[in-house]
């Protein structure tokens, strides 16, 4: 007759064989702080040895009404959240703030409309911060719909009742165009990533921009475009790409270059984008192409990129305080808005147009 296996070791099994009340047991795990360090330790050893796990979280969690645990939804596929540098600086600036824990949910760039929304529905989390996604998107609609605490970053902005952080992206790239015209550059390229959320890679017109849905990288766009047209400069070639690894970023560079030759500068909307025209055209910055970036990221400052750096830690780390702040309190009549600086950084990658002295 095969053997019953050995019943599952509960919180009221281990007070039974130590003499002491459930509570007791619960606050080895959940409130330290009311035993004594030796009484802790005899009560966890004694669950070892009789095979129990611990507390269930969810169980805990329906209990205390909160799971320790922020929802972070992001355009990104996930591995990229962990490649790109300026995502990781933001989501350690997220975790440093709080003793919680994240919980990722990636709604991949161009992916389908239904992707992962039931992940938002079912996360177990006390609060969503919204990475920089479309206004549109369902995974937004699906995290405003669970009545929880929603912190934007980055896009959209402005969205009634839900509180933001992030920068001002027509203003903060404008250093950088500036550069360029100040060295004497009046063929000057734009390549930019993910102005759609629908997949779009090529030329980018007026008409175009006016229907861009990502407006993180159109106001860089126009941020720039403003400074140029300031200085008599109309005819700016745009490229899009909408991934932001190097292989697409390089592709765009060439696509850009090759279309029009004569360009002598390439202002990019990310870093990313910049180290695709490094990529395909290094040889040729800055004597014969000037390249300007955004991000301020740990490789381009090492490669000496004129850049702007905004700050994507500090990022992280003002989202997480907001949110905190509103998990547990009512709504405030006005959420907060915190729109935080940047900083231009010259480096080595300009310089004055082919045939021409800076300054003349």
């Amino acid at each position: 007759m095969p053997r019953r296996p050995a019943p599952r070791a509960t919180l009221a099994s281990i007070a039974a064989e130590l003499g002491v009340s459930r509570t007791t047991v619960s606050n080895a795990y959940n409130r330290p702080d009311q035993l004594s360090p030796q009484l802790r330790e005899r009560i966890l050893g004694t669950a070892r040895t009789l095979g129990y796990p611990g507390p269930n979280p969810t169980a805990r969690s329906l209990r205390t009404a909160r799971s320790g645990a922020l929802g972070v939804i992001l355009t990104e596929r996930l591995a990229y959240a962990f490649e790109d540098q300026a995502s990781v600086a933001f989501l350690a600036g997220l975790a440093a703030t709080n003793d919680v824990s994240l919980t990722l949910i990636p709604v991949g760039p161009g992916e389908g409309p239904t992707l992962n929304r039931d992940a938002v529905a079912d996360a177990i989390v006390d609060g969503f911060v919204v990475y920089s996604v479309p206004a549109g998107d369902p995974h937004l609609k699906a995290a405003r719909a669970r009545g929880l605490p929603v912190v934007v970053c980055d896009q959209p902005a402005n969205l009634p009742g839900v509180a933001y952080v992030g920068i001002d992206d027509f203003a903060a790239i404008q250093p950088a165009a500036r550069t360029l015209v100040d060295a004497g550059h009046r063929h000057i390229g734009i390549l930019t990533k993910r102005l759609f959320s629908r997949p779009r890679d090529g030329a980018v017109t007026d008409a175009d921009l006016n229907t861009s849905d990502m407006h993180v990288q159109r106001d860089r766009v126009r941020g720039a475009l403003e400074v140029f047209r300031a200085a008599g400069i109309v005819d700016v070639p745009i490229v899009n790409r909408h991934f932001n690894d190097l292989a697409a970023a390089a592709d765009g560079a060439r696509e850009l270059i090759g279309s029009h030759p004569e360009l002598t500068a390439v202002l990019c909307t990310t870093d990313s984008m910049a180290l695709g025209v490094l990529d395909a055209f290094g040889e040729r910055v800055p004597h014969e192409l000037s390249v300007t970036g955004f991000d301020g990221i740990a490789a381009a400052r090492y490669l000496g990129l004129t850049t702007v750096e905004q700050p994507n830690t500090r990022k992280g780390r003002e989202v997480g305080r907001v949110l905190s702040s509103l998990i547990g309190a009512p709504a405030p009549p006005s959420p907060p808005r915190t729109i935080l600086p940047t900083t231009f950084v010259p480096g080595r990658t300009v310089s004055a147009p082919r045939g021409r002295v800076r300054g003349r």
